[in-house]
């Protein structure tokens, strides 16, 4: 038995953004974004088709925190009017900012008491989302979490809720023309690891699966190609689609072993997201090859019947973007890279692996 769903209504287009006005449909909105010169002119362009924002948030910043997302949330509940819907525009952290806003009522005391204790959800009553991706990565524009940080206990939370899909997510290629090679390769990156995360992944099914092998795909074929083309508009459009292609795969799995390891990575080493989540890839898929049936025959849609070549092949996939693919380049020294591994396959993402714990930890 196996199950799908995801209830986002997906635009994706050259030019999406202009339609808007039409999904808002007069509704008064409140606008999240970041504070930089490219998104006050995205601002300024949703304002002028679709009316003043009731309220604009503009600190977002990248992984989004308790101190951030507390003003965040002040900010959200100054407003004199009415908000009835969010729209947030620019990367996943904003996407993720937005979802905390939505279900916070303006308070961010409450969806902190949540995230510690696992209380109080039925006090969080989101506000619909219209997501507006800059970025091709998270594919945070189709899945109901947000990751939030704790940078002063070094914690990572999920603020998981059901009603905090989006219910619009606008896919729109030519709002990521313009950035730069590092955030390109990086968000490609993760879009890759939920794809592949999807895969070898408890929670796989016949859907997520598809969705995954067609997303994985475009990446290893695609992102190459951008990182050497960036203004390519095509490439852009493809790497658009796969990401939000892969959130298709991972809103109905979550993740599993990379990304779990990656966020001690990134709240020590400041590693970059995209690259704490993906630099292990080829040494997760040589632990969890032969292990699942199922898993083995998308791999093999993805790398070819080989699948030790294709684990060579994602490797040099990796290292041919500038990615080391050893703990040791991101500052992981080998008991600290053995620790993290052990933690990782106990917590919840970790469990989604359908590699042999044993096996895992004899080899390191």
């Amino acid at each position: 038995m196996w199950t799908y769903q995801n209830p986002v209504n997906i635009v994706f287009a050259n030019g999406a953004l202009d339609n808007i006005g039409a999904l808002l449909n007069g509704r008064g909105y409140a606008l999240v974004t970041y504070n930089e010169p490219v998104f006050q002119a995205l601002s300024d362009k949703i304002q002028a088709a679709a009316g003043t924002a009731r309220v604009v948030i503009d600190n977002v910043t990248q992984n989004p925190d308790f101190h951030m997302l507390d003003e965040s949330c002040r900010m959200f509940g100054r407003a004199t009017e009415e908000i009835d819907v969010i729209i947030a525009v620019g990367g996943g952290s904003v996407i993720d900012a937005a979802k905390v806003l939505s279900a916070s009522g303006g308070d961010f005391g409450t969806v902190k008491n949540f995230l510690e204790t696992g209380e109080g959800g039925e006090h969080l009553i989101p506000v619909p989302i219209i997501a507006v991706p800059t970025t091709s990565g998270t594919g945070s524009e189709v899945t109901c979490w947000a990751t939030v940080w704790d940078t002063d206990a070094q914690k990572k939370y999920s603020l998981n809720l059901p009603s905090l899909y989006p219910e619009h997510a606008v896919v729109d290629p030519e709002l990521m023309l313009g950035a730069p090679r590092g955030l390109t390769v990086s968000t490609g990156l993760d879009a890759l690891s939920h794809a592949l995360e999807s895969i070898w992944n408890v929670n796989a099914n016949p859907v997520s699966s598809a969705f995954a092998v067609t997303a994985a795909s475009d990446v290893l074929e695609a992102l190459p190609a951008l990182a050497d083309d960036l203004d390519n508009l095509d490439l852009r459009a493809r790497m658009a689609r796969a990401a939000t292609i892969s959130g298709m795969a991972f809103s109905n799995t979550k993740t599993a072993l990379a990304h779990s390891v990656s966020y001690p990575i990134t709240l020590k080493h400041g590693v970059p997201h995209g690259i704490a989540c993906s630099f292990s890839l080829s040494m997760v898929m040589r632990w969890v090859t032969g292990n699942d049936p199922d898993c083995d025959v998308s791999l093999k849609r993805i790398f070819g019947q080989d699948l030790t070549a294709g684990a060579d092949t994602l490797q040099a996939f990796l290292e041919g973007l500038g990615i080391g693919t050893r703990p040791e380049d991101h500052g992981v020294k080998p008991d600290e890279w053995k620790e993290l591994v052990e933690g990782a396959l106990a917590g919840e993402r970790g469990r989604n692996f359908l590699g042999d714990r044993d096996s895992v930890l004899g080899g390191l």
